[in-house]
C-alpha cells in the first residue's frame, strides 16, 4: 500500500530530485544522499496521509488512480498484479482476468486512500466505520478455553481496520515488520498500538512475546501471507495451486500451545467495513508440517474467495521459487 504511493511520488519529483542529488553528491557521501532521499519521501508521505485524514475515505480519487494504473501495463504494480492473477485464476478468460486486474488496482488505491483515516483519526471515530461483524462468537468461545488464539489477518480488505478492531476488544500481541521508510515507523507503530494492542518485532524476541501471550490465554496476531525472510522459517505449499514459500510459525504456535487458530479480515463496503471472523482448517495444527502449512494457505484462499478483488495481488507472493524453477516476476 505504501509502495503504491511511493511509485507515484517518485515520478512526480524525479526531475527535482536529480538536481538536488547532483548538488549533494559534491558535498556528502552516497549514504547521506540516500538518507536524505528517504527522509524526503517520508515527509511527503506523512503530509499526504495527514491531508487524507482531513477527508472521509476518498474512494473516488482511489478509483481514478486505479483506473489510470490499469492503463499502464509497464508499471510494476500493474505487472505484478496481472502476473499473480494469471497464476492464481487460470480458469478465467483473458477478458475476466483483465477486469479483475482493473478492479483490484482500484481496491489497492482505496487501501492507500484509507490510511490517513485509519492511522490518524481518533480510535472511536475509526471504529465507528464498522457496519457489521460476523463470526465473532468463534473467537470469544476460543478465548474462553484459556489456551489463547492465533489470529490471522491476511492482506485482504482493510487489514489495518481488522487489527484495530481486534486490539480494541481483546488483549492482542502482534508481529510488526517495520516499513522500508524508517521515517514512517513511529507514525505506523503508534497508530497500530493506540487501541491497546502490543506490536513486537518479527524476530526471536517477538516470537517469544507471542508464546507468552498465548500461555496467558490472550491473542497472538500474525499476517500469514508474507514471504518469510529468516532461514528455516518457511516451506513451500500450494497457494491457489502455485508453490508459495509459506511461514511455519502459525502451525508451530498452534501445535505447541494448543491455541485455536482463527482468521479475520475487514471487507470494504461502499460505506464502512464488515469485520469477519472464521475458524481455520483443522489441519493447521497437524503434526505433519507440510499438511499444516497447506491448511494455512487453504484458509487464506477461503478468505480471498469471498472478495478476491480486495486482496493485495500487487505483493510478490511468489518471489521465492523452489530450486530449479524460474522466476515469475
Amino acid at each position: 500500500m505504501i509502495d503504491f504511493a511511493r511509485n507515484a511520488i517518485g515520478k512526480l519529483k524525479a526531475k527535482s530530485w536529480c538536481a538536488r542529488a547532483v548538488y549533494i553528491s559534491k558535498k556528502a557521501p552516497s549514504e547521506s544522499v540516500n538518507t536524505l532521499k528517504e527522509s524526503t519521501k517520508s515527509k511527503i508521505l506523512k503530509g499526504l496521509l495527514h491531508l487524507l485524514a482531513l477527508l472521509p475515505p476518498v474512494h473516488r480519487i482511489a478509483t481514478l488512480l486505479g483506473r489510470i494504473a490499469a492503463h499502464y501495463p509497464q508499471l510494476s504494480i500493474t505487472q505484478v498484479t496481472r502476473i499473480n492473477i494469471q497464476l492464481c485464476f487460470p480458469q478465467l478468460s483473458n477478458e475476466e482476468q483483465t477486469r479483475l486486474v482493473k478492479q483490484n488496482l482500484i481496491e489497492t488505491g482505496k487501501t492507500f486512500s484509507e490510511l490517513g483515516a485509519l492511522w490518524l483519526w481518533p480510535k472511536d471515530r475509526v471504529l465507528g466505520l464498522v457496519r457489521q461483524v460476523s463470526g465473532e462468537a468463534c473467537l470469544q468461545e476460543a478465548l474462553q478455553r484459556g489456551k489463547g488464539v492465533v489470529l490471522l489477518t491476511p492482506h485482504l480488505g482493510a487489514w489495518e481496520m481488522a487489527g484495530l478492531y481486534a486490539s480494541n476488544h481483546y488483549p492482542l500481541t502482534a508481529l510488526y515488520r517495520p516499513p522500508k521508510l524508517s521515517g514512517l515507523q513511529d507514525l505506523i507503530h503508534s497508530a497500530r498500538e493506540r487501541a491497546g494492542g502490543r506490536f513486537v518485532p518479527t524476530d526471536k524476541t517477538g516470537v517469544r512475546a507471542l508464546y507468552r501471550a498465548l500461555h496467558q490465554g490472550q491473542i497472538a496476531g500474525i499476517l500469514p501471507d508474507q514471504v518469510p525472510n529468516e532461514a528455516g522459517s518457511g516451506i513451500f505449499a500450494p497457494f491457489f495451486g502455485i508453490p508459495a514459500y509459506t511461514m511455519v510459525l502459525v502451525s508451530r504456535l498452534a501445535r505447541k500451545t494448543g491455541a485455536t487458530v482463527i482468521f479475520t479480515y475487514a471487507e470494504r463496503l461502499p460505506q464502512g467495513f464488515h469485520i469477519h471472523f472464521l475458524p481455520a482448517p483443522v489441519d493447521i495444527a497437524a503434526d505433519n508440517l507440510e499438511i499444516a502449512v497447506r491448511a494455512l494457505n487453504q484458509g487464506i484462499e477461503h478468505c480471498i474467495q469471498h472478495c478476491p478483488t480486495q486482496y493485495q495481488w500487487s505483493y510478490k507472493r511468489f518471489k521465492r521459487r523452489p530450486e530449479g524453477e524460474k522466476a515469475v516476476y
